[in-house]
């Protein structure tokens, strides 16, 4: 039996491969409806959500060490069940072979016999490592033997088919610490994915997708180019639902087209219709006024103020005004809807005859309409200082420009560092755009935070004051200057889109000019290139080779694995990439050799015969890499030769197995007869086992 702590496989000692494997997990709960306790193990565990919730492990996280002995028992009584062992008082009557992890723990063997002979009244057990099965099933008998495992990494040296446990070495690191970093990794990459990730998941990436790099730091830095990164870009679908959009037949849409057309145009008449309506109004009102402005004429101070306050004037200058703009706008309407003639109006110099008029000559009456009439000056006089200053500043622009063609034509190198220096502070402060809109997105962030403290503050009576729930009256919005607080919020002194606007013609601007007149700046520098989605490394990183379509639900279900592929197996080599602070295996191979063996003839011995097993060994490129590095750190007159399991996986088994079946084994097998007087704490020892005989 090899109780591993990815699969635990069992069968008997004749069989060329196990029978039985299955994981070592057990899932036990309480069935209402037959009131009783089920236990599902191994793969049955995950029949349904239930069982998948109560799944528990035989082995400590990480490691090979047996932690819930409850669950291992579950895990005997299936294993024995399967196999067909049955013997009287409910024992196994059958000895065992039993794998367990390199310097296993006293508590934990002890545990175990206790178990298999108390429990399962066996008649005789033995332990043995699984990586020195292997090797002895592959005929080794001299070398140094790499197991890189489901949770760690053990270098064994083997003399004459002993193994010196005194120099084994362990890198804690296998393919659990693997899955685990692959799945780090990936939800660093899509925090936002859609779907859930799963160590089943990265399992099965690692194996189908992963290599080992020849040289990790050359094609690191290489693997994102856009040469050949469509083959080196392996894209993960997960299940999604597309939106179905249901398309429409050509007669379909030229019919919806059509409706449209008609829609629209008699939408245009209906407009026409009623802008002719208000056409006629305005003319019968115009008609009107002009009635009563001629019937004005011949009456009376006192008949002339009735008849204006019945039309709701102040005067005759405001009867006057009001024909003026109806006449104007009656103009205008006959101009755009009825083709009439056009008669640009351009705005004439107004006269004011009331302000140069004393106040004392004036009535209440006069000295109103000359309050009017300063008030019109003043907005025209604005007008005319608003156009005077376009005009100035046009011509500050044209002499601006001609001056810097003048330092541009006087000294072409400083004004090329004067455009480049602009052009740096045009982008940092887009960049400082950028992060403050997505700070802005986050409510937890420094900004959020403030633009809501800014909010409080302006919308509240009493800045700066604490409110208490029940003493204070929220009028909040009572006025309509208080919804201005949400645009000084949002916009700030300026508009966010105006702001964008100019930034970003600004930065085209003087592009433009680096375009023109630096040799050295050319399209592959401007923003716009840069932004491409086909020259960023980082849209390489994430999506690949390939467009992104934020609105796909099936792109958006997808993972790119690119630098992942050999970013996860090499941590066997360099640790210290996944925060482990170890030794890779290349530097525990030389230390071995180099200070563990002071006779050369033992180090060719070793380095003549490296043997790998272990199902993290199983990466294209292992091999290699291996005699690469050690080529590197060993003597150049050092013979390398690394070999690799038949099987790096089953090998364990068999080789646990042909070692069972071996006569000669009977006598490293601990009996019942030694456990009840010598004690759980006995052990024998052998070749294949934590204890070796000198």
């Amino acid at each position: 039996m090899v109780s591993g702590a990815s699969l635990l496989r069992a069968g008997w000692a004749f069989d060329k491969s196990p029978r039985i494997a299955f994981p070592a997990t057990v899932a036990r709960y309480r069935d209402r409806k037959i009131n009783r306790t089920v236990s599902y193990v191994g793969y049955n565990a995950f029949a349904d959500a239930t069982t998948r919730g109560q799944i528990r492990n035989a082995f400590e996280p990480g490691t090979n060490v047996v932690g819930n002995w409850d669950v291992m028992e579950g895990l005997l009584d299936y294993t024995f069940a399967s196999l067909g062992i049955s013997a009287e008082n409910g024992g196994v009557g059958r000895s065992i072979v039993m794998t367990e992890p390199v310097a296993n723990l006293g508590y934990s063997r002890r545990t175990m016999t206790e178990l298999l002979f108390e429990c399962y009244s066996a008649p005789a057990i033995a332990y043995g490592i699984d990586s020195l099965f292997s090797y002895r099933f592959n005929g080794g008998r001299k070398g140094l033997v790499v197991s890189s495992s489901h949770t760690a990494t053990h270098l064994i040296p083997v003399f004459d088919s002993k193994p010196i446990m005194s120099s084994a070495t362990r890198l804690n690191w296998g393919g659990s610490q693997g899955v685990d970093y692959l799945l780090k990794l990936l939800k660093l990459k899509y925090p936002t994915f859609p779907a859930k990730f799963t160590d089943y998941q990265m399992e099965e990436m690692i194996q189908e997708h992963c290599y080992v790099s020849k040289n990790f730091q050359r094609e690191i830095s290489t693997f994102l180019d856009w040469s050949d990164l469509k083959d080196k870009d392996h894209v993960i679908q997960y299940p999604f639902t597309e939106q179905v959009t249901v398309e429409k037949s050509e007669e379909e849409l030229t019919r919806i087209a059509e409706r449209k057309k008609e829609s629209g145009r008699r939408l245009q008449e209906q407009a026409a219709k009623m802008r002719l309506e208000k056409l006629i109004r305005k003319e019968q009102t115009l008609e009107y006024y002009k009635d009563l402005q001629q019937r004005l004429s011949d009456q009376k101070k006192k008949e002339i103020k009735r008849l204006l306050d019945e039309d709701e004037f102040k005067d005759e200058n405001q009867l006057e005004k009001t024909i003026h703009d109806l006449e104007k706008s009656i103009r205008k309407a006959r101009n755009k809807d009825v083709d009439g003639p056009e008669h640009p109006d351009e705005e004439a110099e107004p006269s004011y005859p009331l302000l140069s008029v004393a106040d004392e000559e004036l009535d209440e009456a006069g000295l109103k309409e000359k309050r009017h009439q300063r008030l019109m000056k003043s907005g025209y006089d604005a007008r005319v200082r608003a156009k005077a200053e376009k005009e100035l500043e046009r011509a500050r622009v044209a002499e601006e420009e001609r001056r810097n063609d003048e330092y541009r034509e006087a000294n072409l190198q400083s004004w090329l560092e004067d455009r480049r220096s602009v052009r740096q502070t045009l982008l940092q402060k887009i960049k400082e755009r950028d992060r403050l809109k997505a700070d802005l997105g986050n409510r937890k962030s420094l900004a959020s935070q403030m633009r809501m403290k800014t909010l409080a503050n302006l919308a509240s009576d009493q800045p700066g004051k604490k409110r208490r729930r029940g003493l204070d009256d929220d009028n909040f919005g009572a006025n309509d200057d208080d919804w201005g607080v949400y645009r000084t919020v949002a916009m700030g002194e300026h508009s966010e889109d105006e702001e964008e606007e100019d930034l970003g013609a600004g930065l085209k601007g003087v592009e433009a000019q680096l375009l023109k007149y630096d040799p050295t700046f050319n399209e592959s520098n401007t923003l716009e290139a840069q932004s491409d989605w086909t020259q960023s490394l980082m849209h390489a990183f994430l999506r690949g080779p390939r467009p992104f379509d934020p609105d796909s639900q099936q792109e958006a279900h997808q993972i790119h694995l690119n630098v992942e592929r050999i970013r996860v197996p090499e941590v066997v080599f360099q640790p210290s990439i996944a925060g482990l602070d170890q030794a890779g295996i290349v530097d525990i191979v030389a230390d071995i050799t180099n200070h563990g063996f002071a006779n050369a003839q033992d180090r060719v011995g070793i380095l003549g015969n490296i043997f790998l097993t272990g199902g993290n060994t199983m990466f294209a490129g292992f091999n290699e890499r291996l005699r690469r590095e050690l080529r590197a750190v060993l003597p150049v007159e050092a013979s390398i030769h690394v070999r690799k399991a038949n099987d790096p996986i089953l090998d364990a088994w068999k080789g646990a197995a042909q070692w069972a079946a071996d006569p000669e084994s009977t006598q490293s097998f601990v009996t019942q007869e030694d456990y009840q007087e010598k004690g759980a704490d006995y052990m024998k020892e052998h070749n294949v086992g934590n204890a070796v005989p000198f």
